[in-house]
């Protein structure tokens, strides 16, 4: 699963997990509820997805296991 935080339709933010209807916490501003949902993404080792207020995605965080790492200087996948 992943968090992620996006506008609350009423000029706020909220934190959700993917495919759960209800958000975990609902702020006033968008770094509240970053500040709120990184720790839970990193205890989780889960990914954290950042929208911006049109709805799209503007950052990614991931920790823990990532699920596409990058590639080391002769093109190979880090393990």
């Amino acid at each position: 699963m992943s968090y992620h935080v996006t506008p609350d339709g009423s000029g706020g933010w909220k934190v959700v997990i993917g495919g759960i209807p209800h958000p975990l916490g609902v702020f006033s501003t968008q770094q509240e509820a970053i500040e709120f949902g990184r720790p839970r993404c990193q205890q989780a080792q889960d990914e954290l997805l950042i929208h911006n207020r049109k709805g799209r995605i503007r950052q990614k965080d991931s920790y823990g296991n990532d699920p596409c790492p990058p590639l080391d200087k002769n093109g190979r996948r880090n393990k």
